[in-house]
């Protein structure tokens, strides 16, 4: 099981969201309205607001997953981080759940 974060616009993240599920590209996506982002940019340091994105994925749909953000997100770069998730430590039925419903149908 992966969580993947990736920040994006307020108004775009319903729709990416959206899009990632519709792909099966994950079991679930959690929008968490309300960041706020300082970065460096073509040399200059921006301050945004953005929505973070906590997607739950398989291991196996990772690539997929990828591919489904870049397509959907609006910055040329989006924050695509795959963070490893510690099955063993979690809730069993949880992973299994992830695992299940992030497959094609």
């Amino acid at each position: 099981m992966r969580v993947v974060l990736c920040n994006c616009p307020p108004a775009d993240a319903e729709r990416i969201a959206r899009a990632v599920l519709d792909a099966r590209a994950a079991a679930c996506v959690n929008i968490v309205p309300g960041v706020r982002s300082l970065y460096w940019w073509e040399g200059a340091v921006c301050d945004e607001a953005e929505s973070t994105l906590l997607i739950k994925t398989a291991a196996e749909r990772v690539d997929v997953l990828r591919d489904t953000l870049r397509a959907a997100h609006p910055y040329a770069v989006p924050e695509i981080v795959v963070l490893d998730v510690d099955a063993a430590a979690s809730l069993g039925a949880y992973v299994d759940w992830v695992r299940r419903e992030s497959g094609p149908r």
